[in-house]
């Protein structure tokens, strides 16, 4: 079994909503890298990066922010949220995220 935490960036913050709800939101952490370095430092295989604003609004909107995460952790990162062509994908990977997610 692989366990794949995730870090689910809304507005440049790691955030979970209550139920899927936008409106209902937990703000876990104003800082994606140190949370992203946290969880590297936890041993798990891979990381998954959610670009929530992106899956809202059908376009890659933290894709700077999960590159940064990615340069900063020494495992795969993965990006879901906003990807909806090639070329999108296109710019996850140039942004070092070792992973696309297509949903």
């Amino acid at each position: 079994m692989e366990v794949i935490p995730a870090i689910d960036i809304r507005g440049g913050k790691c955030v979970r909503f209550y139920q899927g709800d936008y409106g209902k939101e937990t703000v876990f952490s104003d800082d994606p890298v140190a949370v992203g370095i946290d969880w590297a430092s936890q041993g798990v295989p891979r990381l998954h990066i959610v670009d929530l604003d992106g899956a809202k609004d059908g376009i890659l909107t933290n894709l700077e922010l999960a590159g940064r995460i990615a340069a900063a952790i020494d495992i795969p990162a993965q990006l879901g949220g906003g990807i909806r062509t090639l070329e999108s994908a296109r710019r996850v990977i140039a942004a070092g995220v070792a992973r696309v997610v297509v949903g």
